[in-house]
């Protein structure tokens, strides 16, 4: 199956060991982006690489940006401004907004629905906008700088992020309403692609994916990081350890984002957003790793430096690569059919896997 497959997500190719209508194995085979991105880093300084970090998990560029930029950061002893670490949490709880909006949509047609998308790109078309209105780019940001950030906040943002605040839990009604709630769309997702806690940890699965089997781990709550332990938030679990209950974990978090960002707009200081750092940027030899939760699990940067201005080695942790691991796990004496939705369900980018 694949890897030229609309459902695949991406390019990956699955080979199926099948039984009539029943899947006996599965074995991703992957490697088909060839990216290069890790050994990039090695020939750009520090600087130059945060572009290429955008497009890991070409969904979530904001995470991946404040996951690098923590990483250097770390490395070179450098606190950013509180503005800066407040606009950062926004913007990366904006991202995973955006981001499961496109799994939502996406789901829904893997299990046979059109309208969710045409709803769900309608409400992320709001962040979009915004985003474009903060760093000029609507997919890949290049916003956050080591130090701070390109630019602070345009004037009527804050405004334009409250407005969907306050519509957005709204909307999230009614998908429930036209998706979870279907019979059609539970009957393909309940008790569909069961993935047991003990074998979800086996594999190193984070996220809505590990949530969804019942184990409350989030880097926001586990390593805090900036103002989150200042924040009010809840971590979704489900102890069903099936598709519906991955869906449910990331419908839940959307609303959760919702709660994070009204209090970043409530709370926002004022002051500069960044930092003065050195014109060329040179750590003393070292190492680090940085971790952010990613709207796919926990995101890592580990950076070596040789003190040098470009890294010695970078290598990033990303979820999808873990949990695309386990895939095979959820899909055993499955239907063919089914294979779409657990994979839908899983909320992998190739882009992630590929490296």
């Amino acid at each position: 199956m694949g890897p030229q497959h609309p459902s695949t997500h991406g390019v990956l190719r699955l080979i199926l060991t099948i039984d009539g209508e029943k899947v006996r194995s599965v074995v991703p085979d992957i490697g088909y982006l060839h990216s290069s991105l890790e050994k990039i880093a090695e020939q750009l300084d520090y600087r130059q690489y945060l572009p290429y970090a955008d497009r890991y998990d070409y969904l979530n560029a904001m995470g991946n940006e404040l996951c690098y930029v923590r990483a250097v950061e770390t490395l070179l002893g450098i606190e950013p401004t509180p503005r800066c670490q407040w606009i950062r949490v926004m913007m990366a709880e904006m991202n995973r907004i955006a981001s499961h909006l496109v799994y939502y949509g996406a789901l829904a047609i893997d299990t046979g629905a059109t309208t969710v998308l045409l709803y769900c790109f309608r409400e992320r078309e709001m962040l979009l906008n915004l985003f474009e209105a903060a760093a000029g780019q609507r997919l890949m940001y290049h916003y956050f700088r080591v130090g701070g950030l390109r630019n602070d906040l345009p004037p009527d943002f804050c405004e334009g992020l409250r407005a969907f605040c306050k519509v957005f839990p709204r909307m999230v009604a009614e998908y429930d309403k036209l998706l979870t709630k279907n019979r059609i769309f539970r009957s393909r997702t309940e008790s569909v692609g069961y993935l047991s806690p003990e074998t979800a940890l086996a594999y190193g699965v984070t996220g809505p994916c590990l949530r969804g089997a019942g184990v409350p781990y989030d880097v926001r709550r586990a390593d805090p990081y900036y103002v989150y332990p200042e924040l009010e938030f809840d971590v979704p679990t489900y102890t069903e350890s099936d598709s519906m209950a991955r869906h449910l974990v990331r419908q839940e978090e959307m609303l959760q984002s919702v709660r994070i960002l009204e209090q970043c707009l409530d709370h926002l200081p004022g002051g500069e957003v960044n930092v003065k750092v050195p014109r060329r940027l040179k750590p003393d030899p070292g190492e680090v790793y940085a971790r952010v939760e990613s709207p796919r699990g926990e995101l890592g940067c580990y950076l070596v430096s040789d003190g040098s201005d470009h890294p010695y080695r970078l290598h990033m942790r990303t979820p999808s690569y873990y949990n695309l691991q386990a895939y095979p796990e959820m899909c055993t004496d499955a239907w063919i059919a089914d294979l779409v939705a657990i994979l839908g369900s899983v909320d992998i980018m190739l882009g992630d896997v590929d490296r």
